[in-house]
């Protein structure tokens, strides 16, 4: 949110990624119209633009305080409409969503966190082979070539530094 609140727009474009179709959802179940919950949360994104920099982490998260804008101006959309054109909330809506939820986002840094912790524990040659072969999806025959070594031994290192690597994320 500071990022958003210097100007920086791939900053918003990532909070826009990350957000809009919870948001949307939360637009159109106050609202019951498509149209009326694009609108509403076009002017959410421009207000989180122009009000960054009052977020205050203390108080809320970014979640929720995007949330409260979205919340709202949907409510003040449906008030200006008027008590006689309000519509039936739609209870039973829900948008599909394939990102992987906050709870998953923070296991899996943590699981990065205690990988890379877990790696420097290893000496460098058996460090470095695992991060080839693994992260950069050389082949072992490729990496005892490139090592020039041979391949029962590059193997032996792989195989050692896992287990201990193993051990050590079992901790």
């Amino acid at each position: 949110m500071a990022r958003v609140a210097e100007g920086d727009r791939a900053a918003l474009r990532q909070l826009y990624e990350a957000s809009s179709s919870k948001l949307f959802g939360l637009c159109l179940r106050i609202l019951s119209d498509r149209e009326e919950a694009e609108d509403v949360l076009q002017d959410v994104y421009v207000t989180i633009w122009r009000r960054a920099d009052r977020f205050d982490a203390n108080r809320a998260s970014v979640m929720a305080w995007i949330s409260a804008i979205a919340r709202n101006r949907a409510i003040d959309r449906l008030r200006a409409r008027g008590p006689a054109s309000r519509r039936d909330p739609i209870d039973n809506f829900e948008l599909a969503d394939d990102a992987p939820g906050a709870e998953a986002l923070v296991g899996a840094a943590d699981d990065a966190r205690q990988l890379e912790a877990c790696l420097n524990q290893l000496d460098e040659r058996t460090r470095e082979v695992i991060r080839t072969a693994f992260f950069e999806g050389v082949t072992y025959e490729a990496l005892a070539l490139r090592m020039d070594t041979p391949l029962g031994t590059v193997k032996s290192w792989i195989r050692r530094g896992l287990a201990r690597l193993k051990g050590c994320l079992e901790q």
